[in-house]
């Protein structure tokens, strides 16, 4: 018997027919099992009792057998199996996080927005025949400490294994063409105040308890990162401003509008169900990411800044009157404090001002002397945009509750860093806007538990809010359709989604232990810079280092590094209040991510040796 190998040539006839060797089925079983393998679905495999008929294919061996040789009888093709989404269990590519939907029937399930009493059920009435819609009303509550990484991320090497060990290394010593730096600090010193060296570098307990992490791996997901700069590769560092897309969420987008567009809810047709499905979905996903107990107490806004002023014109107004006091932090962006500025200039109510310490952390016990009884509402950023101090927002929740006051977190800067549970924080609302979290811009959430969200007026009025009009009277949706006046931001809503996925994908334990890691490295790396001075030096911090540098405007520092590519912000970043309490009136602000690197610092701390040398454009 012959046996084709890769450089054996065919006889005249082709191939010699293989004949009975000794192990393998015969050719009916073969058939047989080829049809059942092309046959099942991922996931559902067929009763071993039912018939399953094979494909047709053509091979070459079979098409040019010799004359002589019993051929391979020809196998009958199945049925094709029925279109699907891509991405969807009937799709035989492999899913894309977040593109598309899989429509119906592979959504989670979202509650149904009720109706007030005496108000006529809800008008989208084709989405009694989609699963999406169940009587479910309670999702899965996530307890506190809970882990909810459905999906780990791939292996690699913390950024601060080999190459943190060696750079935390060279930094005990001198670089030839660097200025003498300081000594690292001992377990006692404050000289770096958040920075913990041993942590810094991860050891084996640490990456038992985590998966391991491929900075490299996201970088390819997002296309952006590729670009150029000045002709340099682009540095992006002002993620605090908005962080890039991955490639996931951009194609969300496109599979919206090839496929989907269409307004939601109140139409017969399909494309409305598709969109009213993505938009439906994407709201549970957003109820889950945050520990929210329904999808219902998740509204779609434009931003944080528009949430902030939904809870001010609806809550604030119905519940806050002269002589009360609203509570809010010197740490604030300027949308958690106008907001309230405008509501107590209407109302003759008070604004009250939690201090914070020398290194911007909010003094507790300063807060617990401002509660009293005529505080109705705390606001406070979970992190701060200008700084990246984390506040300890749990306990200033629970002090407010014991004073019978309300609180609204600010949430912007935090939920690309760090788990956040509502229900464990008890939060009365939480806000946060969408393209802080990799997602487009335009679309923003308002958390607000169920029982207060029931008691608030409309903030706008018309379209999907609506339940029945005369020119008497008018008759509102239930929550959360009462806030969601006109036409919404349906394909970025999708989107939104589809970055919540993707960061689910990464994990968000991951994540805040790579951020860590790269913040500890970066205040080691820029804190030495003769004429360095950092702003905002909390012991817990996020992702963002603000400094001034002796002799130069920030404007010029951040021209010097947009030369290199590099981008960040600077400015008073919209809160002046907390960088004046620290006598400057504005700050050079990079802010990391988790698709940034140690190299890119070290080509930052570069920029900024060269100034502080005198290299650069010095102050006129």
């Amino acid at each position: 018997m012959n046996i084709p190998t890769p450089t054996a040539k065919p006889q005249a006839g082709g191939w010699p027919a293989p004949t009975g060797l000794p192990g393998l089925p015969d050719e009916a079983t073969l058939a047989r099992l080829a049809g059942e393998f092309f046959r099942a679905l991922p996931g559902s495999p067929v009763p071993a009792s039912t018939p399953v008929p094979a494909p047709s294919f053509t091979s070459p061996a079979a098409s040019s057998l010799s004359s002589g040789e019993p051929a391979v009888p020809a196998l009958q093709a199945s049925p094709a199996p029925p279109a699907s989404p891509p991405g969807t269990e009937g799709d035989w590519r492999a899913p894309e996080f977040g593109v598309p939907e899989a429509y119906a029937a592979a959504l989670p399930t979202v509650a149904p927005i009720s109706s007030p009493a005496g108000v006529p059920g809800s008008p989208y009435y084709f989405l009694s025949e989609a699963t999406a819609q169940t009587n479910a009303q309670q999702l899965p509550a996530s307890p506190p400490g809970a882990t909810e990484n459905h999906i780990v991320a791939h292996p690699f090497e913390l950024p601060g294994d080999v190459a943190l060990r060696r750079v935390l290394g060279e930094l005990a010593g001198e670089r030839s063409e660097q200025p003498a730096r300081a000594p690292h600090p001992s377990a006692g010193d404050n000289r770096f105040y958040f920075i913990d060296l041993p942590s810094a570098v991860p050891n084996q307990a640490d990456a038992s308890r985590f998966p391991a992490f491929d900075v490299h791996a996201v970088r390819r997901d997002f296309p952006i990162l590729g670009e150029r700069v000045n002709g340099k590769p682009l540095v992006w560092f002002d993620n605090a401003a908005t962080t890039q897309k991955p490639q996931a969420v951009i194609n969300r987008l496109v599979q919206f509008y090839q496929h989907e567009n269409s307004n939601i809810h109140r139409a017969a047709h399909e494309l409305a169900a598709r969109s009213t499905d993505a938009y439906e979905a994407a709201r549970g996903k957003v109820a889950r990411f945050l520990g929210a107990s329904s999808a219902e107490e998740i509204i779609f806004v434009r931003g944080a800044t528009e949430a902030i002023n939904l809870v001010a014109k609806t809550w604030g107004r119905q519940n806050i009157g002269e002589g009360d006091e609203i509570v809010v932090s010197l740490l604030e962006h300027h949308a958690n404090i106008v907001p309230w500025q405008q509501l107590a200039k209407e109302s003759g109510a008070h604004i009250r001002v939690i201090p914070v310490d020398d290194k911007g952390q909010i003094l507790l016990e300063e807060y617990q002397h401002l509660l009293n009884d005529r505080t109705r509402l705390v606001a406070i950023s979970q992190v701060s945009n200008a700084l990246g101090t984390v506040t300890p927002v749990k306990e200033i929740i629970d002090l407010a509750h014991r004073a019978g006051a309300r609180v609204l977190v600010d949430g912007a800067q935090s939920v690309s860093h760090m788990r956040v549970n509502v229900q464990a924080l008890d939060a009365d609302f939480f806000v946060f806007s969408g393209h802080k979290v990799f997602a487009p811009t335009g679309i923003g959430v308002v958390y607000g538990k169920r029982d207060l969200l029931e008691t608030m007026p409309p903030w706008q009025g018309g379209g999907n809010m609506i339940a029945d009009v005369t020119f008497e009277r008018t008759l509102y949706q239930g929550v959360p359709a009462r806030f969601e006046a006109g036409t919404g931001n349906i394909a970025d809503a999708a989107g939104l989604g589809a970055a919540i996925d993707y960061v689910q994908r990464i994990g968000i334990e991951n994540i805040a232990r790579y951020e860590h890691d790269l913040l500890t490295y970066a205040t080691q790396r820029v804190s030495p810079i003769p004429g360095i001075r950092l702003i905002g030096t909390a012991d817990d911090k996020a992702s963002v280092l603000s400094f001034i540098l002796a002799g130069y405007r920030t404007e010029e520092v951040g021209s010097a590094l947009n030369e290199e590519g590099i981008a960040v912000r600077a400015g008073h970043h919209c809160a002046q209040p907390i960088l004046r309490r620290f006598g400057v009136e504005a700050t050079v602000r990079p802010s990391l991510a988790f698709y940034n690197t140690c190299e890119e610092v070290d080509l930052l701390v570069s920029v900024l040796q060269r100034l502080a040398r005198g290299k650069g454009r010095p102050v006129s």
